[in-house]
């Protein structure tokens, strides 16, 4: 089943053309990844889609209901968490403020508390930590903090911006270990990357960017294969 359809999506910065009749399918629980490079337009597709940038033109539906009209925290309370590049934390704030703040919009706390467990088992470094400010923890466990944060709000969709960007390789791979434990755990999950080796390690489908453009899509394991691919973006 399609959760996530993006049809025709353009969006644009002034008259600067940055999406140009994107395309693009999640179905439920799919892991799917999009590579490309600096400038492709990969951070703004995310946006688009979490309503932090207005689409110029173009359809999203998610769940069968467009997000026309819809404002960021309208789109959170529909499933769908963004985890941005850069983490956004709030640095003097708590381990466990962070990770609620995530949570924000809920009232059901018996499934908050649930769902703090499941990212404490997912991340146990921040349930050692809960009482330490954000600053304190290294950029790795910030983008635990990050991704456990989207968690807590309980998405159907969790958008993940350049997760790897500036940590320590031990770290990297334990996040797209839990990445790929996101998914199958059920939450679909669409994830911008720079790392084209990791991603097409985890991701079911792939999209590839190109100046604002869907310039290849197709199973992971078969773009991992192709011949282009592996000397643009694995270098081999």
């Amino acid at each position: 089943m399609v959760l996530l359809e993006i049809a025709d999506l353009e969006v644009r910065y002034g008259s600067a053309l940055v999406l140009d009749a994107i395309s693009l399918n999640v179905e439920a629980g799919q892991l799917v990844g999009v590579l490309g490079p600096n400038g492709a337009g990969k951070s703004t597709l995310l946006k688009a889609i979490s309503r932090t940038v207005s689409p110029a033109s173009g359809r999203i539906v998610f769940n069968g209901l467009p997000l026309d009209g819809l404002s960021a925290d309208k789109v959170v309370g529909r499933g769908i968490c963004h985890c941005p590049e850069g983490r956004r934390l709030f640095p003097e704030l708590s381990v466990f403020k962070n990770l609620m703040l995530g949570a924000y919009l809920r009232s059901d706390r018996e499934g908050v508390s649930r769902d703090l467990d499941k990212v404490h088992s997912l991340f146990p470094v921040l349930k050692e930590r809960a009482g330490q400010q954000a600053s304190t923890l290294s950029g790795g466990e910030q983008q635990m903090l990050a991704i456990g944060r989207a968690l807590m709000g309980a998405p159907t969709l969790l958008l993940l911006d350049e997760p790897s960007i500036g940590i320590a390789q031990r770290l990297k791979v334990e996040i797209f270990n839990s990445i790929r434990a996101i998914q199958r755990a059920g939450t679909a999950v669409l994830l911008v990357e720079q790392d084209a080796r990791s991603t097409l390690a985890i991701a079911e489908q792939v999209y590839v960017l190109e100046h604002g453009r869907v310039v290849r899509h197709g199973n992971a394991r078969e773009l991992a294969d192709d011949d282009e691919i592996r000397r643009i973006y694995l270098g081999v």
